[in-house]
């Protein structure tokens, strides 16, 4: 049923219309009369134009001044001629020369529109040019006669016929300019009354278009003044959901985390659960409830990092980033899912992409592990393919592209089109099937924008589906690598070095004290960055080797109690930062805290020894005089190798082959125990003592060569925070199942075979 304001409303519209008709029709006639305004005017433009273009008076100032100076030249020439009077050939030969400058200009100007007898005026002129061509002889510039009373004589009855003429000439040009102005005149005239008269209707015109549009300006006040009213109670609207939506953010990020972290517990109980003795019934419970909770823990993650992403909250945490690292890390969590399917699953780096890159690691894995996880999903057969290239932007910068495809099935326009919009997924039958909350796809493309690049998609129906991730490429500085060359044999010093190495594991041990012993140097070794401090109290040394990872009192805190000490000695003695974190921050806040130098594990006898030189010079490295190996670098295969043989063949410069041999014993009879004390981590839900234990291992694996055991390891430690316990449980069920295989492969290398030595200790 109507109500009454759309009764007025109603009412109101003819009047409207009847206005709004009313205006259109003044507004069409004033803008032809503007336009026959401006046609009046550019008609008065181009006669004005004519009129200072012809330049008609300067000619006839010309054809005067010619008359002029031809009666004073004959004046002149006449007392020339005079036998009375003296010859004053200069006065002659100057108003001679005068008279033609002013024939040549009127032979150069545009004279007929101005003569009135056009035939009898270029006679004149040609008369004066003939008389011109006979003075020449005496008066031009090269004369050929002598200018004399016989030769003036001679030429004055032509110069007295050419008096009439000239007259005529002007006479005649000022008669036609003025039959000229004054035709114009009239013109002009008849111009400004037909202006004056379209000007006077514009006026009228313009005045009932101004009261109209008055009055249309009154009403458009009114309404103003009821927007803007409209307006301050929308922004108190604004400001209010603002205020909820702020509210409703931090409330969802308190509630993801304290979630969160009994979930972490729980799916690690139900992930180490599966290892015991189970029926199969039991095996199926346990997998529905595994996957219920991987289910609702991707929900809070998605809501956290959602809420994160509208409060602004979330931070890039840029850094050097290994990319062939990175992209093993997301195959091999990937891989379980596609072998489910089963799927094939490729990842590919092109040849020109950096080995380094600056990125925030944390969030470029996030992104390829909603591509990737999404692209599985919904992919039933075929291949799930990560193509990563390097191109160049629109804006001419070099960007990083990280390419998905699917042989999935497909998408309409219609779907892509909603595809980045929040709760919305791309196939509503299959997310039924599959779960999801429709928030990945909106966050991996905020993540991106956050990074300076952005997500697209291109699809078909039944052709799959191609998910495109890029961002600006930015690589780190280059690194001053370490000689690849021999070291050169050195005079050995008067005395070795005493070097205080602070190193929790003991494999680690055990292979510095080979190392430092290869060199030279005597090593002292103490459990934990507390124990360091208090040996340094008790005595001196040369230089302490710190690890940054130890338990009690970790590295860094040990060197700032060090750098606090009374004793000026002990104090200043200099540091060196012993980690396998390579990350340019690491190395930062070892300097930052007062170390001297920074090595990075694997520890080669290279870099050990480059660094001691650094700090003593080179009379301190004395290493054998067998030739060292250069510093492995093993290229990317798509997946590490178990055993690194560049690696190995640099500790056996180091060491002899029994001692090597008795480390690896040792490292892989430890390993049992380390994979309980990961289990444990996992089970009591404590990120710190994961990647404190999984960092341990990785530096003592990179030190043997154990490459695979090391990567397994650092994906434990780089995972500890955000990966799902069930993932976290699989890398450590990973990492034990490598033990036996790095076993055999240190025994085909001939490693294992020798009997080995007791190990080292101090």
């Amino acid at each position: 049923m109507a109500t009454a304001e759309d009764r007025r409303a109603l009412a109101r519209h003819p009047q409207d219309r009847l206005r709004y008709s009313w205006l259109a029709l003044t507004g069409f006639v004033l803008v032809l009369v503007l336009l026959a305004v401006a046609l009046v005017q550019a008609r008065q433009a181009t006669l004005l134009r004519q009129v200072v273009q012809a330049g008609d008076d300067y000619v006839v100032l010309m054809v005067y001044q010619a008359e002029t100076e031809q009666l004073r030249l004959r004046d002149q020439w006449q007392r020339a001629a005079d036998d009375r009077v003296p010859l004053d050939a200069d006065t002659l030969r100057l108003r001679y020369e005068i008279w033609v400058s002013r024939i040549e200009l009127l032979r150069s100007a545009d004279l007929q529109h101005l003569l009135s007898n056009p035939d009898g005026d270029q006679r004149t002129l040609q008369q004066a040019m003939d008389f011109i061509q006979r003075a020449d002889l005496a008066l031009g510039r090269t004369p050929e006669v002598p200018l004399d009373r016989g030769f003036v004589s001679a030429l004055l009855p032509q110069l007295e016929s050419l008096t009439a003429p000239m007259h005529e000439l002007s006479l005649g040009a000022s008669h036609k300019v003025s039959e000229q102005l004054e035709a114009r005149g009239i013109a002009v005239r008849q111009q400004n009354r037909l202006g004056l008269g379209l000007t006077a209707f514009l006026s009228v015109l313009t005045l009932a278009f101004a009261f109209i549009a008055l009055r249309q300006v009154a009403q458009l006040r009114e309404r103003r003044l009821v927007l803007e009213e409209l307006a301050t109670k929308l922004r108190l609207a604004q400001r209010e959901a603002e205020a909820a939506s702020d509210a409703k953010s931090a409330f969802l990020a308190n509630m993801s985390h304290e979630i969160r972290t009994p979930f972490h517990g729980l799916m690690g109980m139900l992930s180490l659960l599966r290892e015991t003795g189970l029926t199969p019934r039991q095996v199926d419970y346990l997998r529905t409830a595994t996957e219920s909770a991987d289910h609702l823990l991707a929900l809070l993650n998605d809501i956290l990092d959602m809420s994160q992403l509208e409060s602004g909250r979330v931070t890039l945490a840029v850094a050097p980033v290994d990319l062939r690292a990175l992209l093993r890390d997301v195959e091999a969590l990937m891989r379980p899912q596609a072998n489910a399917k089963p799927l094939a699953l490729h990842i590919d780096a092109a040849p020109g992409v950096p080995e380094r890159l600056l990125a925030d690691a944390t969030r470029v894995k996030q992104i390829l592990f909603n591509l990737l996880s999404n692209a599985i999903k919904f992919t039933d057969h075929g291949a799930v393919v990560l193509d990563v290239r390097t191109r160049e932007g629109e804006d001419g910068q070099a960007c990083i592209e990280f390419t998905v495809t699917d042989t999935g099935v497909g998408m309409d326009e219609a779907t892509q089109a909603q595809l980045f919009n929040r709760f919305v997924q791309g196939d509503s039958t299959r997310s039924r099937r599959h779960g999801g909350t429709g928030l990945g796809l909106e966050i991996s493309r905020n993540l991106a924008r956050l990074m300076g690049g952005d997500v697209s998609v291109r699809s078909r129906p039944g052709e799959g589906s191609c998910f495109t991730f890029h961002m600006p490429l930015q690589v780190p500085p280059p690194t001053v690598s370490e000689p690849a060359a021999p070291l050169p044999a050195v005079l050995p010093t008067s005395r070795p070095l005493q070097v205080l190495v602070a190193e929790d594991h003991p494999v680690n041990r055990q292979y510095m004290a080979a190392l430092l012993e290869n060199l030279g140097h005597q090593a002292h070794f103490t459990g934990n960055g507390q124990e360091a401090v208090e040996a340094l109290c008790r005595r001196r040394y040369d230089v302490v080797l710190m690890d940054l990872h130890m338990p009690v009192l970790d590295g860094v805190g040990a060197t700032r109690a060090i750098r606090a000490l009374p004793d000026a000695a002990r104090s200043t003695v200099p540091i060196v930062a012993l980690t396998a974190d390579a990350f340019a921050e690491t190395r930062d806040r070892c300097l930052v805290a007062g170390m001297n130098d920074f090595l990075t594990k694997p520890v080669s006898v290279q870099k050990l020894a480059a660094s001691l030189r650094r700090l003593f010079g080179s009379g301190t490295a004395t290493p054998n005089d067998t030739p060292l190996p250069p510093e492995p670098s093993p290229a990317w295969a798509g997946s590490h190798p178990v055993v690194d043989e560049s690696a190995v063949a640099m500790a056996l410069q180091a060491m002899s082959r029994e001692r090597l041999a008795a480390m690896v014993k040792a490292f892989l009879d430890q390993a049992p125990e380390t994979v309980q004390r990961l289990r444990a981590a996992v089970r009591d839900a404590q990120p710190l003592d994961l990647r404190t234990n999984a960092h341990a291992a990785k530096g003592a694996a990179l030190n043997l060569g154990m490459s695979a055991l090391a990567a397994t390891a650092e994906a434990l430690h780089e995972g500890a925070a955000h990966l799902p316990a069930h993932e976290i449980a699989r890398l450590v069920q990973r990492y034990e199942d490598l033990v036996p295989a790095t076993r055999q492969a240190m025994s085909a290398l001939d490693v294992l075979r020798a009997e080995p030595q007791p190990a080292v200790t101090e």
